[in-house]
């Protein structure tokens, strides 16, 4: 993703983590030099006892990007996490994570024009709230992944709950 800092136009790298079974998302971290150091910083975070997003006895599906470094599988296959790298030019066998990331940058990312790394990852969590309580799945029988009251109420005023400015929308009804 481009953003404007003071040294000019930087790409910064998203680094996303998806659970499959629940469709829920995790942000792991962004940065305009993803170096081994880091990418081994975020494998710690990931697998953190306390509040890791990923968990013991699962796996991680990755495809072959150099950015995987061997320190960062390594990581995790200490915290008995299964790493399974995929084959060569394969992004249909990572569908899941592959349209999500379309979704992000379809419906936010690509719409927006970002100062600063902050913006950035403001806009990722935005989008990340609005996908976890507010945005019907079709994988998953069109349900909300974390559903607030108001999810399916009949009766009430429409409201409209608004992310980033209006670019995102959830229209819902108000307790009567």
């Amino acid at each position: 993703m481009e953003v404007w800092t003071k040294g000019g136009l930087v790409t910064f790298y998203l680094l996303l983590v998806i659970k499959l079974s629940d469709r829920r998302v995790h942000f792991a971290g962004c940065t305009p030099n993803p170096h081994d150091a880091w990418i081994k910083q975020v494998a710690k975070n990931l697998t953190e006892p306390l509040d890791g997003f990923l968990g013991p006895g699962g796996y991680v599906l990755m495809d072959r990007d150099s950015k995987y470094s061997e320190s960062f599988r390594h990581v995790l296959q200490g915290e008995h996490i299964r790493v399974l790298r995929l084959p060569a030019r394969s992004p249909n066998l990572n569908a899941y994570i592959e349209r999500f990331m379309r979704s992000l940058k379809e419906e936010c990312l690509e719409r927006l024009i970002f100062f600063g790394e902050g913006a950035l990852r403001k806009a990722v969590q935005e989008f990340l709230g609005h996908y976890h309580t507010e945005r019907k799945h079709h994988g998953l029988d069109n349900r909300v992944i974390n559903a607030g009251e108001e999810v399916g109420r009949a009766a009430g005023k429409i409201e409209c709950r608004q992310r980033l400015g209006g670019l995102l929308r959830y229209y819902y009804r108000d307790a009567a």
